[in-house]
């Protein structure tokens, strides 16, 4: 299978100029290491009537190109379920009941970070397990057998990050994004993955996943992100942050394509010119602050 880096959003709403950043190092990596570029649509709980037509025209116009068809996540149940079958007979999972606010609330491991799942429901005596299945639907989780694990990163180096007993598949048969992700890059032979820095603390568990799925580790690029004026994370509400919003306020879509190569140290052009000067080392290492339009223009 050919190796492949990937783009992968939640149809959710519009994309913004942090989205489209990431996007086109996302295909600067891919295209300049001679890898097909994919396009995968993550709707299996975030989707909204019309963003996904709406990202896709939007990649399309600043120039982001894809190779194949796009592929969306509502379509690919089977290949989930049969993953977590693997993991369940290899005894691998087992049955929660926990609220999200029993976690919260629950003390957790000595390091831990908040929210990190302590094993309520990790070794259940039969009897309570079965009340507890008269009670309420049960999500399916990991049954983990390290408590931490150490990835590569192209920008970042040797990351460890906490691993714990993390949900395969909710309590509403949702399947979770860390099974989703691992099955689909693999699936798609996916072998580079860029996306947001904001990503990279759950990378460990998607890493030790695939480990336990005899699926190879992809390699790793957490970018920085784009933020706002008070240095958090760029959001709809900061005002004119989408094409849309940009081309109603005067702003044409190449401009705001060269303001985001300019962001990234690339010259001005389209994304072919851009690759020319793209060097993976020489990239920025610290967020871009979003200042608005007129201040960025």
């Amino acid at each position: 299978m050919t190796s492949a880096g990937r783009f992968a959003p939640s149809p959710s709403g519009e994309l913004h100029v942090g989205n489209l950043r990431t996007a086109i190092l996302a295909w600067l990596f891919a295209r300049s290491t001679g890898r097909s570029f994919l396009l995968r649509v993550e709707d299996l709980d975030r989707a909204r009537a019309g963003a996904e037509a709406v990202q896709l025209r939007d990649l399309a116009a600043i120039g982001v190109d894809w190779d194949g068809a796009v592929v969306r996540q509502t379509a690919r149940g089977a290949l989930y379920e049969e993953a977590i079958g693997r993991l369940q007979s290899a005894g691998l999972t087992y049955e929660c009941f926990c609220t999200r606010r029993e976690i919260q609330e629950a003390p957790s491991a000595p390091h831990a970070p908040q929210g990190a799942y302590p094993g309520t429901c990790r070794n259940l005596e039969p009897a309570e397990l079965e009340y507890k299945r008269s009670t309420r639907p049960a999500a399916i989780r990991l049954r983990a057998d390290v408590a931490e694990f150490t990835v590569r990163d192209v920008l970042h180096g040797a990351y460890t990050g906490v691993v714990d007993d993390f949900v395969l598949r909710r309590n509403d048969g949702v399947t979770a994004y860390n099974l989703a992700v691992v099955v689909d890059d693999a699936e798609q032979g996916i072998d580079q993955v860029v996306r947001g820095d904001d990503l990279l603390p759950s990378t460990p568990r998607q890493a030790y996943l695939a480990s336990l799925l005899n699926i190879p580790v992809p390699e790793y690029a957490h970018v920085p992100l784009v933020v706002n004026s008070d240095g958090v994370r760029l959001a709809k509400r900061d005002g004119a942050v989408t094409l849309g919003d940009l081309d109603a306020a005067g702003v044409p879509v190449g401009e705001v394509r060269n303001l985001l190569l300019a962001s990234l140290g690339l010259p001005p052009g389209t994304l072919s010119q851009a690759l020319g000067a793209f060097h993976p080392a020489e990239l920025p290492t610290a967020p871009w602050t979003w200042k608005g339009v007129v201040n960025n223009r």
